[in-house]
């Protein structure tokens, strides 16, 4: 029997797994025939000799491989034996917490024939949902105000989103968790602030845009970074602007850009704050000022001043 998880939340996934693992050992309480396999750093053939052998114990294995997309060779070998495997009593569980291409012959076949999960990353609804339900596990509360601030920070990285629900619960002890409480303690998700930077740059207000890059480098944040997140989100304005200037609406964008949903969003209602070739223009100049910092020309903290105060 093979159990194909994959998908992008990769801390939904993996609570998936050890799902599974825990009903394994409550039921074979060995645990002698629980097998982890990493197809990035091994043959197929030693996982099928593995297979192949019969439990001392007449056992039903449980064999967690993972990577299996990581290497071409070994997914040549299992898609020979996939059938044989799909009709062993061992359980085989496919771990794909990544994307995976799925133009792949393995991974259509595998969809197929055996019993799949897809774990996407959540919207904002069901973000909000997951989190909820994290402090009523904890038997907290949180205002709606506050979950929302906590949100913008985290966005939908679940584990962090999860250490963040912990922290906030043991500070509280048995208090609401209040809006105050999230600003005091949970400190903003990088990408978000630079987002907010860019966000004023487009509104041409200069002064916040350096008040935010400032507090990043204050807080001790690397220049370079900081660079190449603005790179990163200056490059998404500009995949989505091209696309929308084709006609194509939000859900198309989606699908065409492979962006998530929640930057597509953000970027669909900035990018008309420029111009296609403005967006170009800056696009160019971030990589003039990257390679002027690595030969020295330029310090980069003074590389950030001059390209925020020339747009």
């Amino acid at each position: 029997m093979i159990i194909f998880l994959y998908g992008q939340d990769s801390y939904r996934a993996q609570e998936k797994l050890s799902e599974i693992i825990a009903h394994y050992k409550e039921v074979r309480k060995s645990g002698l025939n629980l097998i982890d396999v990493d197809a990035g750093k091994t043959d197929f053939s030693q996982v099928y000799d593995v297979l192949k052998i019969s439990s001392m114990f007449a056992e039903t294995k449980l064999v967690t491989l993972k990577n299996v997309f990581s290497g071409k060779s070994f997914q040549e070998d299992f898609l020979k034996e996939l059938k044989l495997l799909q009709s062993l009593k061992d359980v085989i569980v496919v771990f794909e917490n990544d994307v995976v291409d799925q133009r792949l012959k393995l991974f259509k076949l595998l969809l197929k024939e055996c019993k799949s999960q897809e774990f996407a990353l959540l919207d904002s609804k069901n973000l909000k949902i997951w989190a909820q339900k994290e402090f009523e596990k904890l038997k907290a509360k949180i205002n709606n105000d506050a979950l929302d601030a906590l949100l913008s920070c985290t966005r939908n990285d679940l584990w962090r989103l999860f250490n963040e629900i912990k922290k906030l619960v043991d500070f509280k002890d048995g208090q609401v968790v209040r809006k105050e409480d999230v600003q005091m303690l949970v400190k903003p998700n990088i990408e978000t602030d630079i987002f907010k930077t860019i966000d004023a740059l487009a509104q041409k207000d200069k002064k916040q845009a350096l008040g935010l890059l400032h507090n990043h480098l204050e807080n001790g944040d690397n220049s370079l970074y900081l660079l190449s997140m603005i790179a990163f989100q200056f490059r998404n304005l500009l995949m989505v602007k091209e696309l929308s200037e084709k006609g194509l609406m939000y859900a198309s964008i989606v699908k065409k850009s492979g962006l998530h949903p929640f930057v597509v969003k953000k970027s669909y209602f900035l990018c008309r704050q420029f111009s296609f070739e403005e967006l170009k223009n800056i696009y160019r100049s971030i990589f003039k000022i990257d390679s002027d910092i690595k030969i020295g020309k330029i310090d980069a903290e003074t590389a950030l001043d001059l390209f925020v105060s020339k747009i």
